[in-house]
């Protein structure tokens, strides 16, 4: 991540928050705001490691905390993180409460949801599909940013 006024932003922010956390790939920006240098963070299976190339200790846990950084995995993990903070916040009755009111009750067809549970031939499939499903996303971006281009033109 090159985008210093991003980057700066969220070290300011930083700097005011009781908590930073992130889900998913968002560790990667506070690793790259400098943030997680030298302490444990988690991140989608696929680029955690490159979480060690911005000073972070890449683990492979659903939810890690250090110090007044919360990291969650994937996507999915979201939620749990959610009901942790919420666990800190207003105690485990009002998370449990929480947890009924939005039925959270996972229950996956497969037990491969964890990296450390997935078949060899699994990770290799689902790699594929999401190394196919980023370079999508950078040619949208991509669309994108020339469509703002060609909008600016016909104002």
């Amino acid at each position: 991540m090159k985008n210093e006024p991003v980057l700066k932003w969220i070290r300011e922010i930083d700097k005011t928050s009781k908590w930073t956390t992130s889900v998913c790939t968002g560790s990667m920006l506070l690793a790259s705001a400098g943030l997680l240098t030298g302490l444990k963070a988690t991140s989608h299976w696929k680029p955690i490691n490159l979480l060690s190339d911005f000073g972070a200790i890449p683990v492979r846990e659903r939810i890690v905390e250090q110090e007044k950084y919360i990291t969650a995995a994937g996507v999915s993990a979201g939620i749990d993180m959610a009901l942790y903070l919420s666990d800190k916040l207003v105690g485990e009755d009002e998370t449990k409460a929480i947890q009924l009111a939005i039925e959270y009750d996972p229950q996956p067809l497969f037990e491969v949801g964890n990296y450390s549970n997935a078949e060899e031939k699994i990770k290799k499939i689902a790699g594929t599909k999401l190394t196919k499903d980023a370079k999508k996303g950078m040619e949208l971006l991509g669309m994108v940013k020339h469509s703002k281009s060609i909008l600016k033109i016909m104002k």
